[in-house]
């Protein structure tokens, strides 16, 4: 786990101008040589601008603190895997509130008013769950939340698609020529006149 880890090196990647949760992208590399330096690079895609560090063998880590951090998470192997499941548990909650949300300032006044509250009552749920720390609660209501907002956002895409179907069909109607019209029958022929000349004469 991330706390107990041991720092050998830190930098700041400033000048990110502020964007909506989920959007900066930061590329991240990892370099080490054969003497054992580690070099770390974090870019920007946005805006291309990138930091690094170096971190040198000698991190302040000796032999002996090696091989204890490695004994270490092994005992705890299965400790650090519960928390872990939590911690993505939580971290899924979280994240299904913050797209519900979106979803509902983007989207809201194209749902049904039921649909909208079910949604609404979904989130509040979720949220209740994230400040009880109720892990199964967490697992159960995000699941919730979203089968409700996958019924209702194909809901209204099937609305959608009924609503373009039914102006293009109008339309398709009054765009096709009339039977006969520029003197062809219904069945694509055009009339025309013909003289059969004797060639004998």
């Amino acid at each position: 786990m991330a706390i107990d880890n041991k720092t050998i090196g830190k930098f700041i990647l400033d000048g990110i101008p502020p964007a909506p949760r989920g959007v900066p992208q930061i590329e991240v590399t990892f370099d080490i040589n054969a003497d054992g330096i580690l070099n770390v690079t974090a870019k920007d895609m946005a805006t291309g601008k990138s930091q690094n560090v170096r971190i040198e063998a000698s991190s302040g880590l000796t032999e002996a603190d090696i091989e204890k951090m490695i004994n270490d998470a092994k005992t705890h192997e299965a400790e650090d895997k519960e928390k872990r499941k939590k911690i993505d548990i939580r971290n899924n909650a979280d994240t299904s509130v913050f797209q519900a949300e979106k979803n509902l300032k983007d989207f809201g006044n194209k749902l049904d008013a039921d649909d909208k509250a079910k949604i609404e009552a979904g989130i509040e749920r979720v949220k209740e769950a994230l400040k009880s720390e109720d892990t199964s609660e967490m697992e159960s209501s995000t699941e919730a939340l979203n089968q409700i907002w996958q019924t209702a956002s194909a809901k209204m895409y099937q609305q959608a698609s009924a609503t373009g179907a039914s102006s293009g069909g109008d339309s398709g109607a009054q765009a096709g020529p009339t039977s006969g019209e520029n003197g062809g029958n219904s069945d694509g022929a055009v009339d025309a006149e013909y003289e059969v000349v004797n060639e004998d004469k």
